[in-house]
């Protein structure tokens, strides 16, 4: 059997074909009683709306197109929850592009989203500079989430408050008793931030000369391998604030193999509060930037700058806060 059709659905609740256009578009012009006359034959028939059709009408796909750094990180899990939940209050859907895809087959997603026509995007994530979405965001409206660049003409970011969560950090474990600490720096924006926070609390508190700082690349195996570098050191630190929860989980992996107790003789600190530092086994203590928060504001930008394109771009942070867990203790275990 063919399947219904919306002059089906017209003849079934004896109307016409524009009213039960009117009706699926959300109309406010159309009677209750034929409204419900229609809802009840789309019921009925079971009809569905042809998308394809329904976006040449309304010049609207009804899509979002959202660009991630990496799909493998878990921090972006939560982002997406709150992203996709206010998205779908609007009657919108996400399309997902993997950045980490992009780079290894040497092409650019973005125009993949041009392409279909997406009535936004959503850029996840530190990304590396890309043309492709500078030339997209002057032409769709566009929200950076999750990350401080690039910084575009009329486009929104909505991040975390990087700064005050190293601050948290840092405070935290120099309020333990710490003094020779040693931060696993990130990239790009993001990095700088948060590198920046690091050594400023030290030096607010006169440490400036026991802080280390060892470059990471945002990996697992990126914080093992420095986290190796530091404990080899002939004054190795007793402390430990990593760039993410990815790099701590791979601090405490190299601690562990290198004979040391967390939190007793290494206190350890990550960054994102992901799924990852919420596991039994790890119990992670962590800066929790609010990924879901930071998703659903996203969200709610991109609607903003759908209705208004032309309205100035804004900055938006939310306020991160401190879950202790099990990896940080006094040094030595001392109380």
């Amino acid at each position: 059997m063919r399947p219904p059709t919306i002059r089906d659905v017209a003849d079934r609740a004896g109307v016409s074909k524009s009213l039960v256009s009117l009706v699926l578009r959300g109309s406010d012009q159309v009677r209750p009683e034929k409204r419900q006359a229609v809802l009840a034959a789309v019921e009925e028939l079971g009809y569905r709306p042809n998308a394809a059709a329904r976006s040449l009408s309304e010049r609207r796909t009804r899509t979002v197109g959202v660009l991630l750094n990496d799909m493998r990180n878990p921090w972006f899990v939560e982002l997406l929850d709150g992203l996709n939940s206010r998205l779908h209050d609007f009657g919108l859907h996400m399309l997902l592009a993997d950045g980490h895809l992009n780079r290894r087959l040497g092409e650019d997603l973005t125009r993949t989203f041009t392409d279909l026509r997406v009535d936004g995007l959503v850029a996840v994530g530190t990304l590396p500079p890309s043309e492709a979405l500078r030339e997209a965001a002057a032409r769709i409206p566009t929200v950076v989430a999750g990350a401080r660049e690039p910084v575009l003409p009329a486009v929104d970011i909505v991040a975390g408050d990087d700064e005050h969560g190293a601050r948290l950090a840092t405070e935290h474990l120099i309020g333990l008793g710490h003094r020779r600490i040693a931060h696993i720096a990130g990239q790009g924006v993001v990095g700088e931030l948060r590198r920046r926070s690091f050594e400023t609390v030290m030096r607010e508190h006169g440490l400036a000369d026991t802080a280390i700082v060892e470059q990471g690349d945002l990996t697992e195996e990126g914080g093992y391998r420095a986290t190796v570098r530091l404990l080899s050191a002939r004054e190795r630190p007793t402390a430990l604030f990593a760039f993410n929860d990815i790099a701590c989980v791979g601090a405490l992996s190299a601690a562990e193999e290198l004979g040391l107790q967390v939190p007793r003789d290494l206190s350890l600190v990550g960054y994102d509060n992901t799924s990852l530092s919420r596991l039994r086994h790890l119990w992670l203590t962590t800066v929790d930037n609010g990924s879901h928060d930071v998703g659903r504001r996203a969200a709610q930008r991109l609607l903003d700058r759908i209705a208004d394109p032309a309205r100035p771009a804004e900055l938006v942070l939310t306020t991160p806060s401190l879950e202790v867990r099990g990896t940080t203790g006094a040094p030595g275990g001392t109380a």
